[in-house]
């Protein structure tokens, strides 16, 4: 069976990290979990179900899953991306372990449940993603929110899935979204004003789906005025979608991820702008000042990465 390193990066995973990893345990050559400085027994806990565990500061995703990919330079075979609170389906188990194709990358798909029930409605689930690709033909895009994998070759698809079933509390979700919109907000500003290195995402680097999501989101979304954008998209998801179909805890998840979140990006981008305009600031400076990240650690390393 071709080789695979299955990187999970984890901060305080200890409720979902055993689960993640039982889950690919039969087809994985290495499991490598990155740890950013949990403070409960998540390290115990995937040493003990057979990972090997490095330490390493935390900045985004996408620098600490870059990192990951620098020490396994070199190692042969593929590498699969899969966050801590996700499981492998059976069905994805058994397309692996029946061979990896000669090509860069396979997008798989990805469903999600909230708050344990799945979300079936919306226009939402299941989306691909490129999960899988071959080790040195694929790296994280420098972004520091709704970040992919791109690859430098073809790709296929799988038909299996892997699953996001988070079971921590709804005051931690919606805790985690809030640090989710300061860095969706660097995004869009970077997307404006260019103070950060951005990748160009590309159907060919990371598939058709990813792709057209992005133009849609930068292109046609952010063209409409903030706030009401929200709602619409909001609509559209839950009534020309059918989000109402889903379930009691389904359909929380669409109001809270679909309307809520959406409102509040929007809500602190005004607040940065507003911030730039009235002192003068610059976007880093704001950024630091008004969402309480610093967006010059990262900058620092992709100008390095670049000289």
């Amino acid at each position: 069976m071709t080789a695979l390193t299955v990187i999970i990066l984890a901060k305080n995973e200890a409720r979902h990290i055993e689960r993640a990893i039982a889950s690919i345990k039969a087809v994985a050559t290495d499991i490598l979990v990155v740890d950013s400085g949990s403070t409960d027994d998540t390290v115990a806990r995937a040493t003990q179900a057979g990972a090997r565990v490095l330490d390493h500061a935390w900045t985004n995703y996408a620098t600490q899953f870059n990192w990951a990919l620098d020490q396994i330079k070199g190692h042969a075979g593929w590498v699969l991306r899969l966050d801590a609170d996700e499981i492998v389906t059976p069905h994805l188990l058994a397309e692996i372990r029946s061979g990896l194709p000669d090509v860069a990358g396979i997008t798989v798909r990805r469903s999600m449940c909230f708050m344990g029930q799945p979300v079936r409605h919306g226009g939402m689930f299941p989306i691909r993603v490129l999960r899988l690709f071959r080790n040195g033909m694929g790296r994280c895009e420098t972004r520091w929110m709704d970040e992919h994998i791109i690859v430098d070759g073809p790709l296929i698809a799988f038909a299996g899935q892997i699953i996001d079933d988070n079971r921590n509390s709804l005051d931690w979700w919606t805790t985690k979204h809030n640090s989710y919109a300061s860095r969706e907000v660097i995004d869009i500003l970077n997307q404006e004003l260019g103070f950060l290195p951005q990748d160009a995402l590309t159907a060919k680097d990371t598939g058709r789906q990813a792709a057209i999501k992005r133009f849609i989101k930068e292109k046609l979304y952010a063209r409409m005025p903030l706030g009401a954008r929200a709602a619409v998209y909001f609509l559209y998801r839950y009534v020309v979608r059918g989000g109402f179909l889903d379930g009691r805890q389904a359909r929380a998840f669409h109001v809270l991820q679909g309307f809520w979140y959406r409102y509040l990006v929007d809500t602190k981008l005004a607040e940065v702008r507003h911030y730039m305009t009235q002192t003068g600031a610059d976007p880093v400076t704001a950024i630091a000042d008004i969402l309480n990240v610093n967006v010059g650690i990262p900058l620092i390393l992709n100008q390095e990465k670049s000289a």
